[in-house]
């Protein structure tokens, strides 16, 4: 079974005052994201600044993540537009046992799905035994899957090809292939989406939302009345106000400064903005305190 279920986050990269990548930092974050909620964790998608930081860095935290207590719960990102690079960093994490991908399609150029189709091919060709989750958002990368592509995709590569992280929404009401993860990127999009056969998420609120979001998925699994749901929601929505990522690391720097510590072009929250944050999550009784399991 190559499905993907449950809460996945989109874990940050924590860095170093020298702006280098915290490897130690980043990986305790990602696991404790496992400890208070999260079935597991996408390490360097676009939250965790994949697209910004070093192949060298990336390796270097392949490597240690090799020895993580929950190894088996990681996806890796690439992050990169160059096929021949991301297959190399593919190839460096299966020879430390990982396997499972996110993978976005080449941000600038313009194209088409048979290029996409063709790009992806390649991969799975060098990397026969990836199981690779396709990162469909238009916003970041200028193209949009299409149904038929996916399929087309699926069809030719059923073993390696196995889900897909949906943030552009064109998608997970209408995809039904079996055996297939469907992973919408918004917590929005949990409840609506688990009703119509998704697998669950990947996202990056749930750096903070991971225990009130396993909750939604868990009482939704057990048959149970949602009871938080519309916090989840409206948890989301407040966050979404601001760019993510400068909203996540400026919550969580409350926490431990190393937070506040992020790559150009990003920036934290202006004041103005980091006061509205913390006024309206503050309206939803919802703080740092509340990064424990439900």
């Amino acid at each position: 079974m190559n499905q993907i279920k449950g809460i996945y986050a989109a874990s940050v990269s924590i860095l170093d005052s020298n702006l280098a990548l915290n490897v130690r930092k980043t990986i305790e974050h990602a696991e404790n994201l496992i400890d208070i909620g999260c079935h597991g964790v996408a390490i360097f998608g676009s939250t965790g600044q994949a697209q910004l930081i070093s192949i060298s860095e990336k390796i270097r935290l392949i490597n240690e993540l090799a020895h993580s207590r929950y190894k088996e719960k990681f996806i890796l990102g690439t992050g990169l537009n160059s096929l021949s690079e991301t297959i190399n960093l593919m190839k460096i994490a299966t020879s430390q046992k990982f396997n499972r991908f996110l993978i976005m399609p080449p941000a600038y150029y313009k194209y088409g799905d048979n290029e996409v189709i063709n790009f992806y091919s390649k991969i799975a060709e060098q990397i026969p035994n990836s199981k690779i989750i396709i990162y469909n958002f238009e916003k970041l990368c200028g193209y949009k899957f299409s149904k038929e592509c996916i399929e087309k995709l699926v069809e030719e590569f059923p073993k390696q090809i196995i889900g897909i992280k949906d943030s552009s929404y064109n998608l997970f009401k209408n995809l039904k292939i079996k055996n297939f993860s469907i992973l919408p990127g918004s917590e929005g999009k949990l409840l609506e989406g688990l009703e119509l056969g998704c697998s669950g998420i990947i996202t990056a609120t749930c750096n903070v939302t991971a225990p009130l979001a396993r909750k939604v998925y868990d009482d939704f699994i057990n048959g149970k009345d949602q009871t938080i749901n519309e916090k989840l929601c409206n948890v989301r929505k407040t966050f979404e106000q601001f760019n993510l990522i400068s909203g996540l690391h400026t919550f969580l720097s409350q926490k431990d400064s190393s937070y506040n510590n992020i790559l150009p072009t990003l920036s934290l929250l202006s004041e103005k903005d980091k006061k509205k944050l913390f006024e309206d999550l503050e309206k939803l009784d919802f703080n740092i305190d509340n990064l424990k399991p439900v």
